[in-house]
């Protein structure tokens, strides 16, 4: 008799950052996939917008000072501001890294098997570059932690609609966006912009396979 792919057993996903770009395409997609029961969502203040699911938990929180998580399979992270919105370099490297780690690791001691962050194309712990080198920090301490699967993925500029979630606009975003546009097709993958609802779905797809070890995603692999 040929083989019956046996359906997933239903997990429990936590999910940080679900207002931005692609925390809300990853937040659509939990919720219409049948492989999660519940769906935890961290938020620092009431957002507009989110599925009115009885699956999605919200959760209230400072990420400075996070109390015992629900216990969760599977964690996605998306967590990222920049220097010009944060205010600071201080302010930036509070959210991209210590708001990213300090999840990760209350998750973990819960119980957490899996986990998914999304970094940025040019991450580099060495980097002369402040951002890429808090990127490249965050990777590298989020890769030390015990979890069974990490998965991290490094989009290149995002594309995506941010007004409409209420978020200030990024002027790189928009005008790389419009240059580029009538020549996208010829723009090689590892550099090209990329829709924020590919790299949701590539960090579903990472949980759901929950291969073993740590990994990098890159921006061109998502785009394939």
């Amino acid at each position: 008799m040929p083989d019956i792919k046996q359906p997933l057993p239903r997990r429990d996903a936590l999910v940080a950052g679900a207002t931005g770009l692609v925390g809300r395409e990853l937040l659509r997609l939990l919720v219409a996939s049948p492989n999660y029961e519940r769906i935890h969502v961290l938020l620092r203040r009431p957002a507009k917008g989110l599925p009115t699911d009885a699956r999605v938990v919200p959760h209230f929180v400072e990420y400075a000072k996070l109390t015992p998580m629900p216990p969760v399979d599977d964690v996605f992270i998306a967590l990222g501001t920049t220097i010009g919105v944060a205010g600071s370099k201080d302010a930036f490297r509070k959210v991209d890294f210590d708001a990213v780690l300090n999840t990760a690791k209350a998750c973990l001691v819960r119980g957490a098997k899996r986990l998914v962050v999304v970094s940025a194309l040019g991450a580099n712990a060495k980097s002369l570059v402040f951002y890429n080198r808090v990127k490249g920090q965050m990777e590298e301490a989020v890769s030390r932690l015990a979890y069974e699967s990490i998965t991290i993925v490094q989009p290149s500029l995002l594309m995506g609609d941010r007004a409409a979630l209420g978020q200030p606009t990024r002027a790189g975003e928009t005008w790389t966006a419009r240059l580029l546009k009538p020549v996208m097709p010829l723009v090689p993958r590892a550099v090209r912009p990329i829709e924020a609802t590919l790299v949701a779905r590539a960090m579903l797809d990472a949980a759901l396979k929950g291969a073993t070890g740590a990994r990098t995603l890159k921006s061109a692999v998502m785009q394939a």
